[in-house]
């Protein structure tokens, strides 16, 4: 019989090894759409919106608007998880990233059928944000739920690492396509490429999470009949705290990232610390290092907890980023370099413990709901809206360290949220300090 924790509403079921690396590596869909987008952003605005100065603005607002559908993505998305299953969420999430990419890459252009394929684009992308708000938060609780106590920390983490390799993938495949043809070829057809790749590389995520097994915290309610009703209704009422805990870790985490990862190749470019190509270089650096630091930091609280680490992380949120953005300001390429890789350490680090720590915020009872409600809401404020911010407030005060003020101060917000925060962490899992403990 299995072990049943109702602290977190987690039993000791595992699930296989193969499922657990199929929902962990899925994320690279989302990351490689997201990526790709902004990489051939000048290009789609030639193909889609005309050769206007405006265009290439208006490409980026159809971006942010898809981005606002996240929430509503994963509040719909949640009600699948926590009413039907996880892993029907998760096929249905990617079944409709894999149209919407197909639908993408066969859109007839302006070219063709004039203002209409603009219009058409931003509707393709409304609904891949809409898809991609049920991935993350599906695939995180999925892999809470599987792994064994002790490891939740390091396994979830692995979510954030695929996400890199997935933007390092677009990157790749953007590269290849530019280069491999001529700038008339591209905007003809070539810049189809990469999204038949991407609808290609969504299906086969659609084929492998097929075989995946059934969360075995959702067979558990299944068989205590305890499956809520209304997801919605269930997690306002029972998981108010948890969904204003999880909103804080989210916000740290999304901050950290979109301005300390996103936002710094614009930054560098504007301030002429570097040109574009090199500051682009440097975010593919970036990735690498949230690659490698991301399995660290959720090992790490494994070891010794999500609350010591979070606090850690939020004090380092409050000085690094400032220092980081002076010195990536004075032109220097070598303290560019540094200041990158080191707010690409702290992004990834806070990513990891966020992962497993927002989660565990919630019994397995209306999870991915509160997920929905806490950790997405967060990043459609904190991720989606910052990196515009940080740049009107750099151009209009002329003060290059207002985007690490920004972080410092998100930091400082939620850091009374972390204090009083109790330890989610499996106790028993943790490698015990004295023979007493």
């Amino acid at each position: 019989m299995s072990a049943h924790s109702p602290e977190t509403g987690l039993r000791d079921d595992r699930l296989p090894r193969g499922s657990m690396g199929i929902a962990a590596f899925s994320t690279v869909v989302e990351w490689y759409d997201f990526t790709l987008y902004l990489y051939f952003a000048t290009v789609l605005s030639r193909v889609f919106y005309g050769s206007g100065s405006q265009s290439l603005l208006v490409t980026l607002g159809g971006f942010a608007i898809a981005y606002l559908m996240r929430p509503l993505g994963a509040i719909v998305f949640g009600r699948i998880g926590d009413r039907l299953g996880r892993r029907r969420m998760l096929l249905i999430s990617v079944a409709v990233m894999t149209a919407a990419m197909a639908a993408t890459a066969l859109l007839p252009t302006r070219a063709q059928i004039g203002p209409a394929a603009g219009w058409l684009l931003l509707l393709l992308r409304c609904v891949m944000g809409f898809s991609v708000g049920g991935e993350y938060t599906g695939v995180v609780a999925y892999l809470l739920e599987g792994a064994s106590p002790g490891r939740r920390g390091l396994v979830a983490s692995s979510a954030s690492a695929a996400s890199e390799v997935g933007g390092l993938l677009a990157v790749a495949i953007s590269a290849l396509t530019v280069s491999g043809m001529s700038e008339a070829a591209l905007a003809s057809w070539g810049w189809r490429i990469p999204f038949l790749f991407g609808a290609a590389l969504a299906g086969s995520v659609w084929i492998a999470r097929s075989t995946m097994h059934e969360s075995p915290e959702f067979r558990r309610q299944e068989d205590e009949g305890t499956v809520p009703v209304e997801p919605l209704s269930y997690a306002l009422e029972h998981h108010r705290a948890g969904i204003a805990r999880s909103f804080s870790i989210s916000a740290l985490g999304s901050i950290t990232y979109y301005v300390g990862i996103t936002y710094v190749p614009a930054f560098l470019t504007s301030a002429g610390a570097l040109g574009e190509s090199a500051a682009l270089w440097l975010s593919t650096a970036a990735a690498v290092v949230v690659i490698v630091v991301t399995p660290l930091v959720g090992f790490w609280s494994d070891r010794a907890g999500r609350r010591p680490v979070l606090l850690a992380l939020c004090a380092l949120s409050v000085l690094l980023p400032i220092t980081m953005f002076n010195g990536m300001a004075s032109g220097s390429v070598a303290k560019a370099l540094v200041g990158a890789a080191a707010l690409a350490a702290l992004a990834g680090g806070v990513s990891a413990v966020g992962a497993v720590a927002t989660a565990e915020q919630f019994p397995g009872e209306g999870r991915v709901t509160g997920l929905a409600l806490g950790a997405t809401m967060a990043t459609a404020i904190f991720g989606g809206l910052t990196p515009y911010a940080a740049q009107l407030l750099v151009e209009s005060t002329g003060w290059s360290l207002a985007p690490g003020v920004m972080i410092a101060l998100v930091a400082l917000a939620v850091l009374p949220v972390f204090l009083a925060m109790r330890e989610t962490a499996p106790l028993s899992e943790r490698p015990s300090r004295s023979t007493s403990s």
